[in-house]
């Protein structure tokens, strides 16, 4: 296993670069992080090894397919601290909350609880929810410290579930204290379903340490992780075999499939199976599998990529800081330290989406959202890179 310290990839030419020659990351400022990280030249090999399995074994080729999840579905156990844990792949994070919500019960706990601040996924789902008559209670953000205990305390008997995420994905805030609305979830009788997507990679999870053993987790590889697409995963608390997930595929009848039919009832394997769907392209699994088995082999742990990513934010805000832009027109949050931050530096904009086309004009890929401005880094950039990034703001803020 090769090991980095952060000199490594703060210097110029950063050390990972080399492996990420396909993406031409250091010859350009890809400040896309929190949207999509470049994939590691040994992508390729996965998709390679896709393509010959098919064409070797045509049908055989879903045992090898399955060993590849398996290694995905390990690599998430890893980064969620969850040994064993029950995992349930999808394409999409969209595709896996929706079993999810067709398993609660919507119709005797009419009753959901959200944030304002949800990817997405949760926001647009919910939102048609709600216009079919269910009551969706959507918490405000800010201010944020007091996030997990407002949610915690709008979950009543009537809740079917809480769905929060980790890390808020337009701030970059870490949402603490999730472990008391577990603890409410549970008092009620309610489910509580934790978006991760925007955590792992840039910053540590253990699901048992953060009272999170009894929630249900989602997320996926697309971002941080540099898995590429089709990658996403819901994690199943250990009391998830007591439902039956109404959107359900073929595959999660696999452990069945030799029982006796009833007529009338749909059977269920137990464990991740449970939430499956059906056939699909493997590609994905035998990509991520490679790029998982590349970041162990490169020393790329939870815990050293965040240190990189407090690096990297530091390095960012004090290089905005010193640009002294007018606060009208550009400014970060500074309520509270880099650490309460995840893996991107989030500056509140007159116009984000006007300086992110001139950044662009610049060749200074980022990222934006409503009126949030996104520098997002990635262990692969230099600290000369971010500054340049950083300085290039400077110059189209002020033009």
């Amino acid at each position: 296993m090769s090991g980095y310290g952060i000199e490594d990839l703060a210097r110029t030419p950063n050390a990972l670069a080399a492996h990420y020659s396909r993406f031409r990351v250091a010859d350009r400022l890809l400040l896309t992080g929190h949207s999509h990280q470049a994939w590691p030249d040994v992508a390729l090999e996965g998709q390679i090894e896709a393509v010959t399995d098919a064409a070797e074994y045509v049908d055989g080729k879903w045992d090898r397919a399955a060993a590849k999840a398996d290694e995905v579905v390990e690599g998430y156990r890893r980064l969620l601290g969850d040994p064993g844990g029950e995992i349930a792949l999808g394409a999409s994070t969209h595709d896996l909350v929706l079993r999810f919500l067709s398993a609660v019960d919507l119709r005797g706990r009419p009753r959901l609880v959200t944030t304002d601040g949800e990817f997405h996924t949760l926001r647009r789902q919910l939102a048609r929810l709600a216009e079919e008559g269910v009551e969706v209670v959507r918490v405000p953000v800010e201010p944020a410290d007091s996030i997990a205990e407002r949610v915690a305390s709008e979950v009543d008997d009537r809740t079917a579930a809480a769905l929060v995420s980790l890390v808020l994905f337009e701030t970059s805030r870490i949402v603490g204290g999730l472990g008391s609305v577990a603890t409410a979830c549970a008092r009620h009788g309610a489910e509580l379903l934790v978006d991760a997507y925007h955590a792992l990679g840039v910053v540590e999870v253990d699901l048992a340490a953060q009272g999170l053993s009894d929630a249900w987790v989602t997320g996926g590889g697309y971002k941080y992780l540099q898995l590429g697409e089709g990658n996403c995963f819901l994690r199943l608390p250990p009391h998830a075999d007591r439902y039956r997930p109404v959107i359900t595929g073929w595959f999660a009848e696999f452990g069945e499939l030799a029982a006796e039919k009833t007529p009338g009832l749909v059977r269920y394997a137990n464990g991740a199976a449970r939430f499956a769907g059906s056939t699909y392209d493997p590609t994905s699994h035998y990509r991520a599998a490679r790029v998982l088995r590349f970041r162990d082999e490169h020393g790329l742990a939870p815990a050293f990529l965040r240190e990189v990513a407090q690096h990297q934010l530091g390095v960012l805000a004090t290089a905005f800081d010193e640009l002294a832009l007018p606060p009208d027109v550009v400014a970060r949050d500074r309520s509270a330290p880099l650490s309460a931050y995840g893996g991107f530096l989030a500056l509140r904009c007159r116009d984000a989406q006007a300086l992110q086309r001139a950044l662009g004009e610049r060749g200074v890929h980022t990222d934006a959202r409503g009126a949030y401005l996104r520098f997002g880094p990635a262990p692969y950039l230099s600290d000369t890179q971010l500054t340049d990034a950083m300085a290039a703001l400077g110059e189209v803020a002020t033009g």
